[in-house]
């Protein structure tokens, strides 16, 4: 039966083993490229600059665009493209334009093929968005509710919600 330490021993030859076997692999695909180099006559910097090249260039790429910064916070310097959710300080901003970077963004926007005004310009529907200020207060409790989802068991079985109303 074998002991431990014979057991640690033997994975310490054979990782021992592995590891020069690797070595001399990877000395022998060193030795074909450096071979390949000088037959081409070809530098590190050529094969950098069309991996370099090849990778600008790729499919990759082509398929996605380069977002361009459309904002930036004059205060920290900090940048938006415009795209996907707005950070925290152009978030609240009801006029972006004093955060438009270059001319043609601090535009106003006109209205689309439809006729529906530009995003966030003009628009009524649904709800704002956001908490909202509460509505509704319950005199035993008081606990409040802003109108908005289920209502709340003290006024969900209650008919005249107005005694109620807050203000």
């Amino acid at each position: 039966m074998s002991t431990l330490e014979s057991i640690q021993a033997r994975i310490e030859a054979l990782q021992a083993k592995a590891d020069a076997l690797v070595a001399k692999q990877s000395e022998g695909a060193l030795q074909k490229i450096r071979d390949l180099m000088s037959l081409h006559g070809l530098s590190i910097s050529d094969i950098e600059q069309y991996s370099g090249t090849r990778k600008k260039t790729g499919r990759s790429k082509s398929l996605k665009k380069q977002s361009t910064v459309a904002y930036q916070d004059p205060k920290t310097g900090a940048t938006w493209s415009g795209r996907g959710r707005a950070p925290g300080w152009i978030a609240q901003a009801k006029d972006r334009s004093k955060f438009a970077v270059g001319a043609s963004e601090s535009a106003p926007k006109t209205k689309g093929k439809a006729g529906v005004a530009a995003k966030g310009k003009g628009r009524a529907k649904g709800q704002p968005r956001g908490p909202q200020p509460a509505l509704y207060r319950d005199p035993q409790s008081g606990a409040t509710w802003s109108g908005r989802g289920r209502a709340p068991a003290w006024l969900a079985s209650v008919e005249d919600r107005t005694p109620f109303l807050i203000g």
